[in-house]
């Protein structure tokens, strides 16, 4: 079945970028330079107190890695999304998004000054009516954290390469809220933030 394109935009290395989805369109994620992580929140465009739980999600589908197949829950258990399609086959729902406040603390002083992935949430919220408080632990896709035998986490070298992406099935209409991660102080983005591209179709 031929897909409409309904819109298709280019997300520039470190900035935020958010759309209401209908239930029914698919967000494709393409990762154009590879390894670049991609911050993300979904909520119910209608009641944004229904948001999107790591705890539902993970305990739902029996695993803390992302990939075809997985449904992205609200704190109720509900759908949100569905992830369609993977050419990574495994995305993070535990590494949470970098702050001002996280990056002094892991790589010194110095950084204080760096934007970071809650400050663009922030800003792309505002435009939803969405606040501090609305922000919970997020899903990174195209990011490699690896869990070790004693629950060690790590953030290591991507798994994704230029061109690979994921596709995203609205289940009912959400926001879409994005942070194209401005680290730079470790591997999850190659240390070399980059652009994303994101396709809507119906």
């Amino acid at each position: 079945m031929t897909q409409t394109v309904i819109a298709d935009e280019t997300v520039p290395a470190r900035a935020a970028w958010s759309r209401v989805l209908r239930a029914g369109q698919t967000l494709t994620i393409v990762d154009l330079e590879g390894n670049q992580a991609v911050d993300t929140l979904f909520y119910d465009a209608h009641d944004t107190t229904r948001r999107y739980s790591a705890p539902a999600t993970v305990a739902a589908q029996g695993s803390i890695f992302l990939t075809t197949g997985s449904v992205l829950r609200d704190d109720a258990g509900e759908p949100l999304v569905t992830i369609t399609a993977d050419e990574v086959g495994n995305h993070d729902t535990l590494g949470g998004a970098c702050s001002q406040e996280s990056n002094t603390l892991r790589y010194g002083h110095h950084t204080r000054h760096q934007h970071a992935c809650v400050e663009n949430f922030l800003r792309e919220g505002a435009r939803h009516g969405l606040g501090k408080r609305d922000l919970v632990p997020n899903v990174n896709f195209f990011m490699n954290v690896p869990v070790d035998a004693d629950g060690t986490l790590g953030i290591v070298d991507g798994r994704s390469a230029p061109g690979k992406n994921l596709a995203l099935r609205a289940d009912r209409n959400v926001i879409v809220l994005v942070s194209n991660c401005p680290q730079i102080n470790n591997p999850c983005n190659g240390f070399d933030p980059t652009p994303v591209r994101m396709i809507v179709t119906a």
